[in-house]
């Protein structure tokens, strides 16, 4: 058991959309990303995911809505949702998802990573 302190987990790294798990809750993964721009439209059709932003601010987009995110708030994407993270400026984020899914859902292309880092 050690603690996990998010600002210095965020400076170990400077991918953009690539997440790395920094613990793990009952087959549940905690992961730190950085993202920046937009990402692709997706889905999980068997994971929920939660989407707190740590730093910065997110738009999610949905096919009939968007929602903004600021620092502190959180979001969680029910599993089946298409949706589309967009960020204008870098901003970090920590999601809680199974450790199954997929960082692009549905979609595989040269942004799916299959094999996470741990930090």
């Amino acid at each position: 058991m050690e603690k996990v302190n998010l600002t210095e987990k965020f400076e170990q790294f400077q991918e953009m959309w690539s997440p790395k798990i920094v613990g793990e809750v009952n087959n549940t993964a905690v992961k730190l990303v950085k993202l920046k721009d937009e990402f692709v439209w997706h889905h999980h059709d068997n994971e929920d995911e939660l989407f707190l932003v740590v730093k910065g601010r997110l738009l999610m987009k949905f096919r009939d809505r968007d929602v903004w995110l600021d620092e502190g708030e959180l979001i969680v994407i029910p599993r089946g949702v298409e949706h589309l993270p967009v960020a204008p400026e870098e901003v970090h984020v920590l999601l809680v998802e199974p450790n199954t899914t997929l960082n692009t859902g549905n979609v595989q292309n040269e942004r799916t990573i299959a094999n996470l880092q741990h930090l």
